[in-house]
């Protein structure tokens, strides 16, 4: 049996983890008991009454954070002339054509988002087997392949998470760092629902959110009163 750690331990008996709390107040103890060495990420994760598994009940997408992430993600992009020009000037940190497609061939992929022009995609999907199973291929209803590089650049850089189900139905992110304020976390938190609730896929029947939980990186999970964040 895994020990428990004094700091975890101490953290789980600071509230009443059967008990449901509201939005506002799962955050103040997530903060509180946030109490590592480092900056720990506030996470939130939903369980969703869906199965990913079916086309018409897949939910995905892209969500701006009011108050950024607290981390700045590292973006690449394959755009050649003018856009690859236009990509660097936005803050890009990877920028190329077939040179980028090789370097991600052998592995080297030094990016964290992937952004491409329409215009090169014949070229990135020869990628797919090693973008794909890392959440990197570039995607139009994501917004990742674009004309406009200096727009998708510069949301990425500015806190725009990308979420998508997995097999059990859940989708989670992070949504800012447990040194961010009560209201900027509580902004995320409700920028993240709401992105949620709108990609509610035409296949979900029933109730469509059915858990949903704060955390931080190291801390214990903290359940969150469904009505506080659907209204019902």
């Amino acid at each position: 049996m895994a020990k428990i750690g004094k700091r975890l331990k101490a953290a789980s008996t600071a509230f009443d983890r059967d008990k449901a709390y509201s939005l506002d107040q799962a955050v103040k103890l997530v903060k509180a008991n946030a109490k590592a060495k480092f900056d720990e990420t506030v996470e939130i994760a939903m369980n969703l009454g869906i199965d990913p598994r079916h086309a018409d009940q897949m939910v995905r997408g892209v969500v701006g954070l009011p108050a950024g992430t607290g981390k700045t993600l590292r973006v690449g992009v394959f755009a050649r002339g003018a856009k690859a020009e236009e990509a660097k000037a936005a803050g890009a940190d990877v920028v190329g054509a077939d040179d980028l497609a090789a370097l991600v061939q052998e592995g080297k992929i030094e990016f964290e988002r992937c952004i491409a022009t329409p215009d090169m995609m014949a070229l990135v999907g020869r990628l797919g087997k090693v973008l794909g199973p890392r959440g990197l291929m570039p995607n139009p209803k994501l917004g990742t392949v674009t004309m406009d590089v200096k727009g998708a650049v510069q949301a990425a850089k500015a806190g725009q998470v990308e979420f998508r189900a997995e097999k059990a139905g859940i989708v989670h992110a992070g949504i800012g760092k447990a040194s961010f304020g009560e209201d900027a976390l509580l902004n995320n938190a409700r920028a993240f629902i709401d992105a949620i609730q709108k990609a509610r896929p035409s296949g979900a029947k029933g109730t469509y959110v059915k858990k949903v939980s704060l955390s931080s990186s190291m801390g214990p999970g903290v359940k969150v009163d469904l009505a506080s964040v659907t209204g019902g």
